[in-house]
């Protein structure tokens, strides 16, 4: 209230500085009456006259990855709070149908300066919502969103066309917590707020062999662009954490995500079938790969052949007991192509780098560049892998093979590593020009040694020596050592 009059005198100031200070004044009454006769008379509209009233803390460092991919606004013009909707932050009351009304009502800002929708101090339980345009969900300090531990709140959707089924199970799938599609100009950030999927409800149906439907993920964004997830806390996903698919202009900086390291499938970062995406300045402890590039499964993603392309992955740390610090598949059969993974750190993980492919999926990864990256008590530091056996149906093809070109690997430091890399390619598909400069593995036993399988390449400074089908003293347009 005190900076609404404060904004209001200053408002009122400057009509009594100027001429034509009444036939504004006037126009500007007029305008917020006739808003509040269209809105809900429930729900009060806040002009906010220049900017929001509090910090977005969003400006984007000149030097970010995300400078030249988001391209939307965070500044928003009507700014309310989930408690002007009748939001109780007490960790125990539903407040699903209240986000659901209140994202609803503030969509129709969307072409008209925007909205954000603040969520305060307390614990905020709730199932699914969907977001919208124009739109900032924003947690302040001490916020905690809560998902809700009805199954029923957590809809069933169908399923990915570049899936063909549910991930796990075969039909629809749940949707995620916080869900939104074909959107334009939609961030998620606050000052560090929480959102807890409070997973264990899911992994134990996982566990228990009891699930019907696929798991949801925490936040799923879909068929949109210029999308900011940003400065909070992800926790206890049911399934995959964060998870953008058909997505362009994506930036997702800044943020903490947490994970049992026991529990099922919980991806950190899994852009899908996306394009110029940003992951920049995160710390992951999951179940499963800390980020992970993907692009469909099989025949589903072969037909829609729409590729994940120009991701940049840097400065990501953390562990992972059963994956990998960045992976790149399994599901990648719509292609992978320009993707840059910097400054990497991952310890106590079963694999630092992987690229995961099978017969069946198709698709190609190229044009992949990686370097800089630091690992400890990692089992395998690099890896390509196949015969998952993991297919959505019978309709996949077994003659439809990946094509794997132009992999660098550079400036690679892995302290007490449990094995060599592990490169299996696949037989009669190509696995090319898998070029590698300055790579060290520490702490192998003796008789370790790299195994390679289908795979040719070359490579520079390495210890222990690569396997024979890298040592090739030849030389490639693309992959040049300086």
């Amino acid at each position: 209230m005190e900076s609404e009059k404060e904004n209001w005198n200053a408002l009122m100031g400057m009509f009594r500085r100027s001429s034509w200070a009444p036939l504004l004044l006037l126009f500007t009454l007029i305008t917020v009456i006739s808003l509040q006769f269209t809105s809900n008379p429930l729900y009060s509209i806040r002009v906010v006259i220049s900017g929001s009233s509090i910090p977005d803390t969003l400006s984007l460092d000149p030097e970010s990855c995300g400078g030249g991919f988001f391209v939307g606004s965070t500044e928003r013009k009507f700014v309310k709070s989930i408690k002007d909707f009748g939001g109780v932050g007490d960790g125990k009351t539903s407040n699903t149908g209240t986000f659901r009304r209140a994202v609803q009502f503030m969509q129709r800002f969307g072409d008209k300066g925007g909205a954000r929708l603040n969520v305060p101090r307390g614990r905020w339980l709730t199932g699914s919502f969907n977001l919208t345009s124009n739109f900032t969900l924003f947690l302040e300090k001490g916020a905690i969103i809560l998902g809700s531990q009805d199954p029923d709140e957590w809809p069933i959707i169908e399923p990915l066309p570049s899936y063909g089924r549910g991930r796990e199970r075969l039909g629809g799938r749940h949707i995620s917590l916080i869900h939104g599609d074909g959107l334009t100009n939609v961030v998620i950030t606050g000052q560090n707020g929480t959102i807890d999927g409070q997973g264990k409800m899911w992994w134990d149906l996982w566990w228990n062999r009891t699930l019907k439907h696929t798991r949801g993920h925490l936040v799923e964004i879909m068929n949109s662009q210029n999308v900011l997830i940003s400065h909070l806390t992800f926790l206890n996903s049911p399934f995959w954490t964060v998870h953008p698919v058909y997505c362009s202009n994506v930036v997702i900086r800044d943020m903490t995500i947490l994970a049992p390291l026991n529990a099922p499938n919980t991806d950190g970062i899994d852009p899908d079938s996306c394009t110029n995406v940003c992951i920049e300045d995160c710390y992951i402890e999951s179940g499963d790969d800390l980020v992970a590039v993907k692009s469909g499964w099989d025949h589903y993603g072969i037909a829609m052949a729409r590729p994940s392309s120009n991701i940049i992955v840097r400065r990501v740390s953390g562990t992972t007991p059963t994956c990998s610090g960045v992976g790149i598949g399994s599901e990648m059969s719509g292609g992978i192509f320009n993707v840059t993974v910097d400054q990497l750190h991952v310890w106590d993980s079963a694999a630092g780098l992987r690229i995961k492919t099978d017969k069946g999926r198709g698709g190609y990864i190229a044009n992949i560049t990686i370097s800089n990256i630091k690992m400890e008590r990692v089992k395998v530091p690099i890896r390509f892998s196949r015969g998952s056996n993991d297919h959505p149906d019978d309709g996949w093809d077994p003659k439809a093979v990946p094509y794997v070109k132009g992999i660098s690997i550079s400036n690679v430091v892995s302290v007490n590593s449990t094995k060599a890399a592990v490169l299996q390619g696949i037989e009669d598909a190509q696995f090319e020009d898998i070029c590698m400069k300055n790579v060290t593995l520490l702490g192998l036993g003796p008789s370790a040694a790299w195994h390679c399988e289908y795979v040719t390449g070359f490579t520079s400074q390495m210890s222990p020596l690569p396997c024979p089908q890298l040592q090739n003293n030849g030389s490639s347009s693309w992959c040049s050592f300086s």
